[in-house]
């Protein structure tokens, strides 16, 4: 019997300790934001999330796992912080309003199709002048990190298709940074992402 994605994904942050320090490249590019409301698609145990809340941010953080969420709230209660969970699959999820300063997707692999679609959904989160925030695992890391599946992986290219039309974007690239994981006291392996941080236009209209 296969597990959900609940399931698998509560065994995983159960079974092995998950990165607690923020993405270096959501720190370069949203520390100089002030305080807002933000929206953790994917937050697992809110690595993320935890390093904005502890600026000031209203962080709201969606995950499928349970375990996930229960390690973030803890981690906020650890710091003196508060967070917003909401458990539910993005795959049917979908944001009541569009009142949010920063959405971020971050190491979420569903496939073309399904990444078009969550990033609509991101887009149509975000209050005009917002920004979003996405990261994956380049195809060039296939059996190394992320999903055994190629077309999961991503491409500039890739992303850039998958990204609402909507939005004004203004980084996209492809980048090195250390990977989370490894053998402790062990050099880390180099990781390649693509990213993209694209804004919310004041004004209506196509900026692509």
């Amino acid at each position: 019997m296969t597990d959900s994605p609940g399931e698998m994904w509560d065994r995983r942050f159960t079974e092995q300790a998950w990165p607690s320090e923020p993405d270096p490249f959501l720190v370069e590019l949203a520390g100089p934001l002030p305080p807002g409301r933000g929206l953790d698609l994917g937050a697992g145990p809110g690595r993320n999330s935890l390093w904005l809340a502890a600026r000031g941010w209203e962080m709201t953080l969606v995950d499928v796992s349970d375990v996930g969420l229960g390690q973030a709230v803890a981690a906020a209660d650890a710091l003196g912080t508060t967070i917003t969970t909401v458990h539910a699959d993005l795959s049917t999820w979908q944001p009541e309003g569009a009142d949010f300063d920063l959405v971020i997707v971050a190491n979420l692999h569903p496939g073309p199709d399904a990444l078009a679609a969550m990033l609509a959904g991101a887009a149509g989160a975000l209050r005009p002048g917002g920004h979003l925030y996405v990261v994956g695992h380049h195809v060039a890391n296939l059996g190394r990190h992320g999903p055994p599946d190629p077309d999961r992986l991503l491409t500039a290219d890739r992303l850039r298709v998958a990204l609402p039309a909507t939005l004004r974007v203004e980084v996209l690239d492809t980048r090195h940074r250390v990977a989370d994981h490894g053998q402790p006291h062990q050099p880390r392996p180099s990781d390649a992402v693509v990213l993209a941080w694209a804004t919310r236009p004041s004004a209506p209209g196509v900026h692509r």
